[in-house]
């Protein structure tokens, strides 16, 4: 598209732009993006990064790891563009050296395709983003900062027209309405551990979705064993959830997956600019909404 000749290596600083351009454009309308390049140096990835965090988007790693044999191979039968076999070495040794570090460079997902069986019977499937909800429809009833008072929750459901089980795992709408949680699940109150235990079972069959606030994260990383400040709450929070190894990891596991979500949300809320559009700011992570995109629910 740049000069006419896909071997002029000259022009790949120029191509590279273009790709970035309409990579741009594709995922700015919400469209699926696939870069088809080696990108086998970590300088080469970030923009690839960068550009799909532009877009509030996860990047996802698709790396073909075959014999290097395979690669020879198939590179002799290249009528016009036969590399030479030092090249394939190298690019493959830095492939091989980058695979380890692909999730901490950005990569949200990697899948690795290591044969050409593999690659023959390999299948695409989309999913939708964490912040894509398109296909979730009201009524919804917002609840936030419950702070482990479970019996004041369990009365709310009940007032807002929820049924629950006797041993509180079952909760059901006769409407079909949905709770979302918005934050501060845990901390100061007197039975965090009853709390988790209801939202994530609600989360679990679908009558509520969840997102991750400041106290619910900081429980997640005091119970991945990091270093954290004790207060605010959370040393009730720990105390109560000491007795219960079993819920701890639970509890953890639900914690983390709630703030993935979280961090994917708030790269929506980065600043907008002096001339930017007013917006209505949420909390915990929620994702703002433009005043002119507010619609029934």
């Amino acid at each position: 598209m740049v000069s006419d000749d896909e071997n002029d290596l000259a022009a790949t600083p120029a191509a590279f732009r273009v790709l970035q351009s309409i990579a741009g454009e594709r995922l700015r309308s919400g469209r699926l993006a696939v870069v088809d390049a080696t990108s086998v140096q970590p300088d080469a990835r970030k923009p690839l990064i960068a550009l799909a965090r532009e877009h509030d988007c996860l990047a996802v790693a698709l790396a073909f790891d075959l014999p290097e044999k395979l690669c020879v191979e198939r590179n002799r039968g290249r009528a016009n563009r036969n590399l030479p076999s030092g090249v394939i070495h190298r690019q493959r040794d830095q492939m091989k050296r980058s695979m380890r570090g692909l999730q901490r460079e950005g990569f949200r997902y990697v899948y690795v395709l290591d044969s050409a069986e593999a690659v023959e019977s390999a299948t695409i499937v989309r999913q939708p983003l964490w912040v894509n909800r398109r296909g979730d429809h009201g009524p919804f009833d917002i609840v936030g900062d419950v702070h482990g008072c479970h019996s004041e929750l369990v009365q709310l459901l009940t007032d807002l027209g929820y049924s629950i089980s006797s041993d509180g795992t079952r909760v059901t709408h006769s409407q079909g309405r949905r709770v979302v949680f918005v934050g501060d699940l845990v901390d100061r109150g007197p039975d965090s551990p009853a709390v988790l235990r209801l939202v994530m079972a609600m989360v679990r069959d679908g009558v509520a979705m969840c997102i991750a606030g400041n106290h619910d994260q900081k429980l997640s990383r005091a119970l991945r064993g990091r270093d954290v400040k004790v207060s605010h709450g959370l040393e009730r929070s720990l105390e109560q959830l000491e007795s219960d190894r079993g819920l701890k990891a639970e509890a953890a596991q639900f914690l983390d997956g709630l703030i993935g979500r979280r961090q994917a949300c708030s790269r929506a809320c980065r600043p907008q600019g002096r001339d930017a559009v007013p917006r209505l700011r949420s909390r915990a992570g929620l994702r703002p909404v433009r005043r002119d995109d507010v619609r029934d629910v």
